[in-house]
């Protein structure tokens, strides 16, 4: 198993992306191929999250424990484990999914902050703030006594199981902090209350998984050990690399010089190899000896610093369309006057999904040929509380980004897409445009 969490789902692109650095030339990440295949294969990435912090230190040990107290392991028949288990499940995703629905509804009020770049900076300093607690410079952990009366909650049966889940989804929350923030962060992006409830409630499963296991199989998981140190140092590492994402939102030139080329990314792949090498992942700050601590520091330095430049790398289009250098008033009135359809895509410097359609779609050959008939034009609703872009959004009724708005050659509207779409089927949605 590979703890896993994103730029998109709190950190799960960063050792996707590590996987892929062969292929980056010609494809994209894992994960950003998981969005872009729908949202099955998104959820599947929330579970991969989910599993992740089960497996860190403040929820591990507390699976056998939890499941004894459910009534899981007294359970007459494996059935009624299964049933008592899945209750337990059933809690958790109850105490997370709301979170989901939320984030998805206030999405708009995330793409209008995120345009001020000292609110972008005290989100990329709360990220390295955990990445710290990930590597042990102070506990996030709720009060011992508030602990103590939650896990009272509940009971032998299936209302107790349920309970015991939803308070567990509350103990568990220091540590689930750091992963749900990245995926929360997501969501917003998305503006979905729907995918939104369903990647939290993935991540519940994800997070639950370990207790269904024992509680409904008594499956007896491994020891509680070093291991679980080298989790929260990939989640730790996976946080920096989430902060450099959104520094890099308001001051890119800290990718200015990643480029999409084979040398670039084994010259990255390099840098993170010698990174795991120097201990990066298996040393612990805890460490009574100096010089371990050093090459600590230097491994998450040289690894995080790769991963994100591989992904910066990775997320830059090779080529791009034509688009008008006027606002899309005038574009309008080109294109009818020279008879000519046009594109309108809305986008903005933290909308994830605008980057893919940049380096995975608009930068197609046959997409660009294609195109090449249309007055395209572009508008950046990073601000949307400016006038004009508020204009724009409510006279093309734009609900969430990113969109894009084909119109054929009379002005009419002929197709609107309204999330990332793929090169294939948006060439052929360009070829019936006339």
């Amino acid at each position: 198993m590979r703890p896993q969490a994103s730029i998109a789902f709190a950190g799960i692109p960063f050792v996707l992306a590590l996987s892929s650095v062969a292929h980056a030339t010609t494809e994209p990440d894992l994960f950003t191929q998981a969005l872009a295949k729908g949202p099955l294969y998104a959820a599947g990435a929330a579970v991969l999250g989910g599993l992740a912090v089960s497996l860190t230190p403040c929820v591990y040990p507390m699976v056998a424990v939890t499941v004894s107290a459910f009534g899981a392991r007294e359970a007459k028949s494996r059935w009624e484990g299964t049933k008592l288990s899945a209750a337990f499940m059933l809690g958790i995703a109850c105490m997370f999914t709301p979170l989901g629905v939320i984030a998805g509804l206030t999405g708009s009020v995330f793409g209008a902050v995120l345009q001020n770049p000292w609110v972008v900076l005290g989100m990329a300093g709360l990220f390295l703030a955990m990445a710290a607690s990930m590597f042990g410079a102070f506990e996030m952990t709720l009060p011992s006594s508030l602990t103590n009366k939650l896990a009272t909650i509940g009971g032998i049966g299936y209302k107790g199981a349920f309970g015991l889940g939803f308070v567990c989804g509350v103990i568990a929350a220091p540590c689930s902090g750091p992963v749900l923030t990245g995926i929360l962060t997501w969501i917003a992006n998305t503006q979905s209350a729907p995918l939104g409830g369903a990647a939290m409630a993935a991540f519940s499963l994800g997070l639950g998984f370990p207790f269904f296991l024992v509680g409904a199989f008594a499956v007896q998981l491994p020891k509680s050990g070093p291991w679980m140190v080298h989790v929260k140092s990939v989640l730790g590492i996976v946080l920096i690399v989430v902060a450099l994402y959104f520094i890099n939102l308001h001051f890119p030139v800290i990718s200015s010089f990643a480029h999409p080329g084979v040398g670039f990314f084994v010259a990255a792949g390099v840098a993170v190899g010698v990174g795991v090498l120097l201990g990066g992942v298996h040393r612990d700050f805890a460490e009574p000896s100096n010089g371990g601590r050093v090459l600590k520091a230097l491994g998450v330095l040289l690894i995080s610093g790769g991963a994100f430049l591989c992904i910066a790398a990775a997320l830059k289009p090779s080529a791009t369309l034509s688009w008008e250098k006027t606002d899309y008033v005038l574009a309008r009135e080109k294109a009818l006057a020279a008879e000519r359809p046009m594109l309108v895509d809305f986008t903005a410097s933290w909308c994830v999904a605008c980057k893919e359609l940049d380096k995975l779609t608009f930068s197609h050959d046959a997409v660009e040929r294609e195109a090449g008939r249309f007055i395209a034009v572009r508008v950046d609703a990073t601000d949307d509380e400016d006038p004009k872009v508020e204009k724009a959004l409510a006279e093309f009724r734009v609900k969430g980004l990113p969109t894009v708005i084909l119109f054929d050659s009379e002005g009419r509207e002929a197709r609107r897409f309204n999330d990332f779409v793929e090169a294939e089927p948006f060439l052929e949605a360009l070829r019936k445009v006339n």
